[in-house]
């Protein structure tokens, strides 16, 4: 089991930020192969949900209020580490992110914006796809919405 903490952006540490920035762009630009602008501006309003295997940063997810991203609270940045993937840690990290929305912003009804191959991913956990496919930044999306 990971251990999870739960900062706003004024409570990161340096090496709290350093350790998401890295983990993002390990797997949203390496692994991925896509060319995007990770700072987007928006994380200075986010919550940031960090799970943590013997104090490495391995799981990870970012948290909106409604009407901050979509009308509708919402969850991003979804990612393992890919060494960690075996662990089931995404559903680990999606567990808690979706009880800190609950518990941080009282919302039960949560959108994201999800990569088409993980639907079934999220379909476990409750959520469903709304509207048609989308390309973002090249890559195959649907939006889903968890009520």
């Amino acid at each position: 089991m990971l251990d999870f903490s739960i900062k706003t952006f004024q409570d990161l540490s340096n090496q709290d930020l350093y350790d998401i920035l890295q983990l993002r762009s390990e797997v949203f630009v390496v692994e991925q192969n896509c060319v995007y602008q990770d700072l987007d501006g928006k994380d200075q309003k986010a919550l940031h949900v960090m799970g943590y295997k013997q104090r490495k940063l391995v799981a990870y997810t970012r948290l909106f209020n409604a009407g901050l991203y979509f009308d509708e609270a919402s969850i991003g940045r979804v990612i393992v580490a890919k060494n960690e993937r075996q662990h089931s840690y995404g559903y680990d990290v999606m567990k808690v992110s979706i009880e800190a929305i609950k518990t941080y912003y009282n919302q039960s009804r949560i959108k994201l914006s999800a990569q088409c191959y993980l639907k079934k991913f999220y379909n476990n956990l409750g959520f469903h796809e709304v509207g048609e496919e989308y390309l973002e930044d090249g890559i195959p999306h649907v939006a889903m919405l968890k009520n």
